[in-house]
């Protein structure tokens, strides 16, 4: 079991730094590869979104972002200095009226990527919480 906390300025080059943090910690938690691709795409849309939806690309704003591994999962927790916002109400990217939008697609990728996806939000910003089953 491992645990890291790291924290983040808002530009999107930091991204990279949890991507390869991710992968350093699931070749100590045996994920499997396509567990494994599939959970670093999820996190890096979550982390950009927390970047650049939440704290608005302000340099000034943090990325607060918790990873930990256990016998049976990994998790990592994203948190964002933004408004916040209500993930129930992300409209449907599938449904007719937004098939051709140009954005709305994150939360929807995320959530087919990783066995469990939890928000909160308040007006000191969001929290995801994404969860692989090893």
């Amino acid at each position: 079991m491992k645990n890291v906390s790291l924290e983040i300025e808002s530009n999107k080059s930091e991204v990279k730094r949890i991507e390869e943090l991710i992968n350093e910690m699931t070749n100590e938690c045996n994920l499997d590869l396509e567990k494994l691709v599939n959970f670093q795409i999820a996190v890096s849309e979550a982390l950009l979104n927390a970047i650049v939806h939440g704290n608005k690309e302000d340099k000034s704003k943090r990325v607060f972002c918790d990873i930990k591994c256990t016998e049976d999962k990994l998790t990592v927790k994203i948190r964002d200095e933004g408004k916040g916002f209500n993930f129930d109400e992300v409209p449907d990217p599938t449904s007719e009226e937004n098939i051709l939008k140009e954005h709305g697609r994150g939360i929807f990728i995320i959530r087919s990527l990783v066995d469990d996806c939890k928000c909160k939000a308040s007006d000191k910003g969001t929290e995801i919480i994404l969860t692989v089953n090893k």
